[in-house]
């Protein structure tokens, strides 16, 4: 009878643990499919003004909207011993990795770099397996394969149509799909001892504040008192939907499955960069698109479930 309930007890833990995982994993894919209309959006806005002071405006003011939020819901903030790694992280990821992000789309069309962006999984396996963190399997490595094949099949036709220069800001977007590998992979110990929305928080409020400093000095905030209406509703959207709800459910999937399985979903993320910049920009998409979905989807399902 101990044998049994052992074997009954393993059986719920599993599957327990089989739920989180894809909880985690469905929680990626809604911050991609999110994240792809805030490229967009960004492409959108970025004219107007400068990568550094949109990323401050974006996130510094995502901070104001998360603490309030973390503070009611009395979340469990980092251990002392955490926080210089966590405000570093912070920093890596919404200082760096988003003033570079935002300094792409300055040169590139929001596809091309939705799609140079998409990298960010086969680099996140990589990280991981050199830092011993999360081994390579022949399934997982598969699995962003056959996205990745969706991404640029979905694209294959607007491809064509990129500015001149546009390589300039895809090989600055692959600069940052390494950051934010680096920051998937280091990040996951940090969030285990906390929890995802205290430790988003103090990350968001960590490089907000140097992207403030910088742009403030500059004179970039200038600018945006000269944002207009249309303007101005493109930086809301940035900052509710584009930093505090995207970056949430992104911390929330590292925190309930591998790095790997959450960075495979941001092969979304072109999909609904394309649509809505076609929307927003006339940015021109070909009729593989819906042949890409299914390409990219069938990629993360096999990457993110068993044999």
């Amino acid at each position: 009878m101990g044998l049994e309930a052992a074997g009954v007890g393993n059986k719920r833990q599993a599957s327990g643990g089989a739920t989180t995982a894809r909880l985690g994993v469905l929680a990626a894919v809604l911050s991609s499919s999110v994240g792809g209309t805030n490229t967009a959006v960004t492409r959108y806005v970025i004219a107007a003004t400068d990568p550094v002071t949109l990323a401050a405006l974006r996130f510094g003011l995502g901070f104001i909207l998360l603490m309030p939020i973390a503070l009611a819901f009395r979340s469990r903030w980092p251990q002392r011993r955490d926080w210089i790694g966590v405000v570093c992280l912070g920093i890596l990821f919404f200082g760096i990795f988003m003033g570079l992000f935002n300094l792409s789309l300055r040169y590139t069309t929001a596809a091309r770099g939705a799609l140079a962006l998409s990298t960010l999984p086969l680099l996140t396996m990589v990280v991981g397996a050199a830092l011993r963190i999360e081994p390579l399997t022949a399934r997982k490595t598969t699995g962003v394969l056959v996205a990745m094949a969706g991404v640029a099949l979905a694209l294959a036709t607007g491809l064509a149509d990129a500015p001149a220069g546009a390589w300039r800001g895809d090989a600055i977007m692959v600069v940052a799909a390494l950051c934010y590998a680096l920051y998937n992979v280091w990040s996951r110990p940090f969030i285990a001892r906390s929890d995802s929305l205290s430790f988003v928080t103090v990350g968001m409020g960590a490089g907000s504040g140097c992207l403030a400093l910088l742009a403030w000095s500059s004179g970039g905030f200038a600018a945006a008192g000269r944002f207009d209406a249309a303007q101005w509703t493109a930086v809301a959207y940035l900052v509710v939907i584009g930093a505090a709800l995207t970056f949430f459910l992104w911390v929330f999937a590292l925190a309930r499955t591998t790095p790997t399985l959450v960075a495979n979903a941001i092969t979304l993320n072109p999909v609904t960069a394309s649509i809505v910049a076609a929307i927003l920009l006339g940015e021109p998409i070909g009729f593989n698109l819906v042949v890409g979905i299914v390409a990219v989807f069938a990629g993360i399902g096999l990457a993110s479930t068993g044999r």
